[in-house]
């Protein structure tokens, strides 16, 4: 039989411990690794975890003027005292969720109202930001805050364009061009409109 080198045993001992050294190290990498991707988990949830921040309303800029040609009609109701038009170039869906447009009443004997409106959808609730005048300019409205939309009353333009065009349950209901659509196509996404 081979007789062993004295310093076989050494060697083995080192090599042994080497081999520890190699595993722990490679345990600690695979730890952090591990560590890191748990992480990011919880980074990239909190990226999307809107439930914590708090709701923030984007900057708004006043709309051009509207023109005849761009006014979309929408039936409010058989009880409404006035005719409602909105100006499709005006309206948009904001990065805050919110829907912003312009609306033109008009009452019986021909005087018109112009207005630069809100819808949050998610809230349920609008918001009045600017009165238009006949020369094209705006003055912003001293109620400038968000309030419930009011469902039963007899001029209610903004209960019906939420229900029936922008929101579906508490959802912006699709983009701009699709809410254009619907109320061009006078479709909407209210069953009891019966559309």
């Amino acid at each position: 039989m081979f007789s062993r080198h004295p310093f076989a045993s050494a060697f083995a001992g080192f090599r042994h411990a080497g081999m520890i050294k190699h595993g722990m190290a490679a345990a600690f990498a695979i730890f952090l690794s591990a560590a890191a991707i748990v992480h990011a988990q919880s980074r990239f949830e909190e990226d999307f975890d809107d439930e914590d921040k708090p709701w923030q309303e984007i900057a708004v800029q006043l709309p051009a003027a509207p023109v005849a040609e761009n006014l979309l009609p929408f039936y409010v109701s058989a009880t409404a005292t006035q005719s409602f038009v909105i100006d499709a170039k005006s309206l948009t869906v904001g990065t805050d969720g919110v829907i912003r447009y312009t609306l033109v009443a008009t009452s019986a004997t021909g005087a018109k109202n112009i207005s630069y409106e809100g819808i949050r959808c998610q809230s349920f609730e609008k918001k009045l930001y600017a009165f238009g005048h006949p020369d094209g300019s705006w003055s912003r409205s001293r109620r400038d805050k968000w309030e419930p939309i009011v469902r039963n009353a007899a001029n209610r333009q903004q209960a019906t364009l939420a229900l029936d065009y922008f929101c579906q349950g508490l959802t912006v209901a699709g983009t701009a061009a699709t809410m254009l659509d619907r109320i061009r196509m006078q479709r909407s996404l209210s069953p009891a409109a019966g559309n």
